[in-house]
């Protein structure tokens, strides 16, 4: 069982990358994080990539999660066969797109997933293996909230994953500082209180500690933080400032 399926009793934090990388996800584990997401949406990674680098993760304490650009059944199955924990599915704004997301995992007769695992260790129960896989449906724009407690009652998501920049886009507001916009704030709250009544994991996109730690006070269970590229720099910043310090 996933750490996205164990009941979170605190938030859950989360690294991101969206390069191929093979020590990257190893180091966010290593730094106290409790997991991954893999971006095949706005990232640099194709499935191989997402496959190498979860083959990686296969012994190491870290949930895994990747996000897809939409409910595509073929890209979700092979990520699902790879052996991720869970799915983020963008961009979803209505109760049958989420429901087309839940059925790119399920095996027939509940949905449309292929059998075709790729890791030996995943075994070969069709059961076992739709249980395993958790789905998240990204909400990131003002049509999706106006319909988020259809898309909340969508039996088998297992969570709301908010997206900050899209949705503030979404409603002709600055992407600079979203989550500080008192609209954008609002919104969000109202995707958290539809979640929450209907017994979902609330996730959100936090961009960077400070922001994390907002969201966590708003009460939101899953956060994802700083991107590999983002880490980089900023560990690299810090190691030349005292490296020049006088």
């Amino acid at each position: 069982m996933s750490i996205f399926q164990t009941g979170l009793h605190r938030p859950i934090w989360g690294g991101w990358v969206t390069g191929p990388t093979l020590i990257g996800p190893e180091e966010f584990a290593k730094a106290g994080y409790d997991y991954v997401g893999f971006d095949t949406q706005h990232g640099y990674l194709d499935d191989a990539d997402v496959a190498r680098m979860l083959r990686r993760l296969e012994h190491v304490p870290i949930g895994t999660a990747v996000r897809l650009p939409n409910a595509d059944p073929a890209p979700i199955g092979r990520v699902l066969d790879a052996g991720a924990d869970a799915v983020i599915i963008a961009m979803i704004e209505s109760a049958d797109q989420a429901a087309a997301a839940v059925a790119a995992t399920r095996f027939p007769p509940a949905g449309v997933r292929s059998f075709g695992p790729l890791r030996a260790s995943l075994g070969h129960d069709p059961a076992a293996l739709e249980s395993r896989a958790s789905v998240f449906a990204m909400i990131e724009t003002a049509s999706a909230v106006a319909d988020i407690d259809e898309i909340c009652a969508v039996d088998g998501l297992a969570g709301i994953y908010v997206g900050p920049a899209d949705l503030a886009i979404s409603m002709g507001l600055d992407v600079v500082g979203a989550v500080g916009n008192r609209q954008v704030q609002d919104a969000i709250t109202r995707i958290q209180r539809a979640a929450i009544a209907a017994g979902l994991v609330t996730g959100i996109h936090g961009s960077d500690g400070p922001t994390g730690n907002t969201l966590s006070r708003m009460g939101f269970q899953m956060i994802t933080l700083a991107a590999e590229s983002q880490a980089l720099r900023r560990g690299a910043a810090e190691h030349l400032r005292e490296a020049t310090a006088p």
